[in-house]
């Protein structure tokens, strides 16, 4: 009740100077029907500010769309980073998102003001005292059958005084009762033989004319999606499931305004959808797009983003498929959050990140009784290999997006991880405990700062240094953003450290065909990227082995990129050629003569 209460005072609130305004368009043409169109011109101007800046902001979106198309064809699969450049690209340009929505937000808005005015005309356009208004329709209601607590009340008690004007005499003795009824009798309903007071659902049957209301507002709806499809800077631009998606949602919505409610309230959206054209053409041709937007690069950006998607394949699951993985994540994510006081919990994104964190488990296994709970979001991790062999060892597969609710209900003592950026983007500390010892160990031994993103450690407690520069770079980066100081442990990078105690251990065997492995990175320029097919060329087919081993995080961001690239080389597969996607091993690392690789 309290909410209905709120509710009519604010459309009491919107629709009464709203009212004003219909009283003044009325006073001016003495037509009700003319007093409307002229209402909603009037509405136009008073916002035609805003629509001029709704305007430029659609065309500074046009205009920086070719970037944004390219930025999603170079970080193709990367939704974290298309969504981080897009943010800061909106920046720079100023760009409001929703802008687009305020004018749908504003029609929405008026639509229900112009509905209360509509339906009560004494209360917002003769401006009639309550009482009067009272007297009047309990009056309406002795001549006529009248629902005292429906909508249409006001418009009923004035066709009533139009029809039984004997039955108010009572009331037109006082002043304003007087008032109210000369009001009333002299206010025009009829517009080229429509009673605007009329609701078609209601009088259909008895006048097939009043068909041809939400007929006409479908009609209007329909033409200016139409011609905001082919001009509108914006809209033009759109996907045509958008396109198409809005013209339905339009017309739908104005055949049911037209057929539900009176017909003045259709008369002002076909006003309104008619002036929104005329504004729009108008706009186009005072800021024309194509002064700012360069249409041919546009299509050409077009042309290399469908290029990339092109490329993706994407498997097609076939109905009512059980996914066994499912089944098995959902046993895991319970048996995990069984087990109490569970002290150190491991996350691993795939299974070649067990390398980061074995010296760690084997120094774990051999000098404490600690169990190590290890998560992994591979479900094929070499760590239930392990775990088999091992009962302190207890793995649990999670897959990508339960990771984000899990890691949030985490209660673990320590959490170790090598993934950065936590807080930053899905993966957060927990929401249950807050004296977890989030612990990071470094996924390489390059600087802290220059190869990662801004904030990537800020919300890790402990973080384990590769080195010296590391250990100085945190420092720095503390004192300089002002954080909280952590605990820094010099622990060195023990990958490297494997790698060579591997080599010298390995038997040293001279390749009859001298083995080159071409190891990109997955950054910004990498190998993969830039220059592929040149360097295949002068590795192929000259008498070496060659091993293309792509770095693991470029196979999870760019996977429609790396199925081209296999597609791409399938043919060369064979003895000379091999593609490794396996990082369970490292042995094609130190067992090759020449190792090409780029910044990473």
């Amino acid at each position: 009740m309290e909410e209905s209460k709120m509710y009519d005072m604010i459309i009491s609130w919107l629709a009464l100077p709203l009212g004003y305004v219909m009283e003044f368009t009325h006073a001016l043409v003495s037509d009700y029907g003319f007093a409307i169109a002229l209402f909603t011109l009037i509405t136009k101007v008073i916002l035609l500010p805003i629509s001029i800046w709704v305007h430029k902001n659609a065309i500074k979106i046009v205009k920086i769309q070719p970037a944004i198309n390219r930025l999603k064809a170079k970080f193709y699969g990367d939704a974290e980073r298309i969504g981080e450049e897009q943010s800061k690209m909106y920046k720079e340009q100023k760009y409001s998102p929703f802008a687009s929505l305020i004018p749908l937000a504003i029609q929405i808005v008026l639509l229900l003001g112009v509905v209360a005015v509509i339906y009560h005309p004494f209360s917002y356009i003769f401006h009639t005292p309550a009482a009067v208004i009272e007297d009047i329709n309990n009056t309406a209601a002795t001549v006529m059958e009248i629902d005292l607590e429906a909508n249409s009340v006001e418009i009923d008690a004035m066709y009533a005084i139009k029809t039984h004007p004997e039955a108010f005499a009572e009331i037109a003795k006082t002043e304003e009762g007087a008032k109210a009824i000369s009001d009333a009798q002299n206010f025009d309903l009829d517009f080229f033989g429509f009673d605007l007071s009329a609701t078609p659902s209601q009088t259909i049957d008895t006048n097939w004319i009043y068909a041809l209301a939400p007929i006409i507002a479908g009609l209007s709806s329909w033409f200016l999606c139409f011609i905001q499809n082919q001009v509108n800077v914006l809209q033009s631009e759109q996907s045509k499931g958008n396109k198409y998606g809005t013209m339905i949602f339009s017309v739908g919505l104005s055949l049911y305004l037209g057929f539900f409610v009176p017909a003045g309230i259709a008369l002002y959206w076909v006003a309104g959808n008619v002036l929104a054209v005329l504004q729009l053409l108008l706009l186009n041709a005072i800021i024309s797009p194509k002064k700012y937007v360069d249409y041919e690069e546009l299509e050409a950006s077009r042309a290399e983003l469908a290029a990339i998607e092109a490329l993706e394949v994407k498997t097609k699951k076939k109905l009512f498929q059980r996914d066994e993985n499912k089944r098995r994540e959902r046993a895991d994510y319970k048996r995990f959050f069984k087990i109490a006081n569970k002290h150190l919990c491991i996350y691993s994104e795939k299974s070649g990140f067990y390398k980061y964190f074995e010296n760690v488990i084997n120094a774990l296994l051999e000098n404490t009784s600690i169990v190590i709970h290890y998560v992994t979001n591979d479900p094929d991790d070499a760590i239930f290999k392990k775990a088999e062999e091992n009962d302190r060892i207890k793995a649990y597969y999670i897959g990508p997006k339960k990771i984000i609710t899990f890691m949030m209900k985490m209660d673990a003592d320590i959490v170790l991880m090598t993934t950065p950026d936590l807080e930053t983007f899905y993966i957060k500390r927990s929401y249950v405990r807050k004296d977890i010892e989030y612990i990071y160990i470094c996924h390489g031994p390059t600087s802290a700062h220059m190869c990662s993103l801004e904030g990537a450690f800020d919300h890790f407690d402990t973080i384990f240094c590769a080195g010296p520069h590391q250990l100085e770079e945190h420092k720095a980066i503390e004192e300089v953003y002002n954080l909280p100081k952590k605990t820094l442990v010099p622990v060195g990078f023990a990958v490297i450290d494997n790698l060579c105690k591997m080599y010298d251990a390995m038997e040293k065997v001279e390749h009859e065909k001298k083995q080159i492995l071409l190891a990109p990175s997955w950054q910004e320029d990498n190998i993969l990227d830039l220059c592929l097919d040149e360097v295949m060329e002068g590795l192929l087919h000259k008498g070496n082995k060659v091993i293309l081993r792509p770095h693991p995080e470029y196979i999870k961001r760019y996977p429609a990129k790396m199925d081209a690239i296999i597609r791409k080389y399938e043919g060369c597969d064979g003895d000379d050629f091999v593609i490794e996607m396996d990082f369970s091993s490292n042995r094609t690392i130190w067992e090759s003569d020449l190792l090409i690789t780029d910044w990473s």
